[in-house]
């Protein structure tokens, strides 16, 4: 059995990532092959073609290494601090460009809105998330919050929290979300209960809640088409 080049450059031309990105475009190239592009080296045994098909099997496809730590890729040899930085800025840069669309000025006027703008964002999370979008009074995002990080319980969701950052940004309202790791949104009563009590406190305070989403695995449960909101 013949071995792999150990270096890009081994490779036949037509094979070479930055060749083909450049005769074909971004589009046309593989996970592992863009990958390469930003570790541009590889090590002594692994080009850095090799190196990158070894990261994609490591974290299961994009899937997880969109949300790898420093620590998680320095374990892999030859992936030092430089090279795990330079991949975790280019994961952050893919998150905020396919964000742009929605935080320039999207408008959430529906359960399927909401839905749409957090999906991504939650349905791989492996603990639950409680995240809060603050609307403009035309139902524009003006900012958005991760409440908590844990399950989820009327004592640790508390008001206070939720509304603070509110009345920070002079919001005329709030939608809430968060995930169920399981994939599945069917709301639970702990969630059916905190639902109610911040309806019910933003009543008060005049900032309304208009839903709370629970994110599952490309599925969503908004509680205000439950008749919970």
């Amino acid at each position: 059995m013949v071995n792999a080049p150990a270096l890009i450059k081994d490779y036949p031309v037509q094979e070479r990532p930055r060749e083909r990105l450049v005769a074909e475009g971004p589009e046309s190239l593989a996970n592992h092959e863009l990958i390469a592009i930003l570790l541009r080296t590889g090590t002594k045994k692994m080009s850095a073609l090799q190196l990158s098909h070894h990261i994609i099997q490591q974290f299961e496809g994009l899937r997880y290494l969109k949300d790898a730590t420093i620590g998680e890729l320095t374990q892999i040899n030859g992936i030092g601090t430089a090279k795990a930085v330079e991949l975790l800025a280019a994961v952050e840069i893919g998150k905020r460009v396919s964000r742009l669309q929605f935080e320039e000025r999207y408008a959430v006027r529906s359960p399927e809105d909401g839905a749409k703008y957090m999906m991504d964002d939650l349905r791989f999370l492996q603990q639950e998330h409680f995240v809060c979008l603050y609307l403009n009074t035309k139902n524009q995002i003006l900012y958005k919050k991760t409440v908590f990080i844990g399950s989820l319980n009327t004592s640790i969701v508390h008001p206070r929290e939720v509304f603070k950052e509110g009345f920070k940004r002079s919001a005329a309202s709030i939608i809430c979300f968060h995930n169920h790791p399981s994939g599945d949104p069917t709301p639970s009563k702990e969630d059916i209960d905190v639902t109610k009590r911040l309806v019910e406190c933003g009543k008060l305070l005049g900032i309304d809640v208009l839903d709370h989403i629970i994110i599952g695995d490309k599925k969503y449960v908004s509680l205000k088409e439950k008749g919970y909101v």
